[in-house]
C-alpha cells in the first residue's frame, strides 16, 4: 500500500512539475509526406500536443529524431 500511495504522489508531482513549466513529454512519433516530415505527439498536463519537424536521416537539414521535451506555447501562468 506504502509504495501504491507514494506512486500516486510521485506521479501528482511529475503532473504538476508539467502544468507549471508548460513542457511535454514525447508520446509517439512517426513520418510523413513520403518521409520528408516528422510528426512528433507530446503529451502535456492539459492534453496532446502535436508538432510536425522537417526529417531527413543525417540530421543535416531537419531532425533525425524526436525531441524528448518540448515546451509548449500554453503556459498555466500566461
Amino acid at each position: 500500500m506504502k509504495f501504491f500511495v507514494r506512486l500516486v504522489g510521485l506521479l501528482v508531482v511529475i503532473w504538476l512539475a508539467l502544468l507549471v513549466t508548460g513542457y511535454g513529454v514525447l508520446a509517439g512519433s512517426h513520418k510523413n509526406v513520403a518521409g520528408m516530415g516528422l510528426q512528433c505527439q507530446y503529451l502535456t498536463a492539459r492534453g496532446m500536443t502535436t508538432a510536425q519537424y522537417l526529417h531527413s536521416d543525417s540530421g543535416i537539414v531537419g531532425v533525425t529524431d524526436c525531441p524528448l521535451l518540448k515546451k509548449s506555447s500554453e503556459v498555466i501562468d500566461n
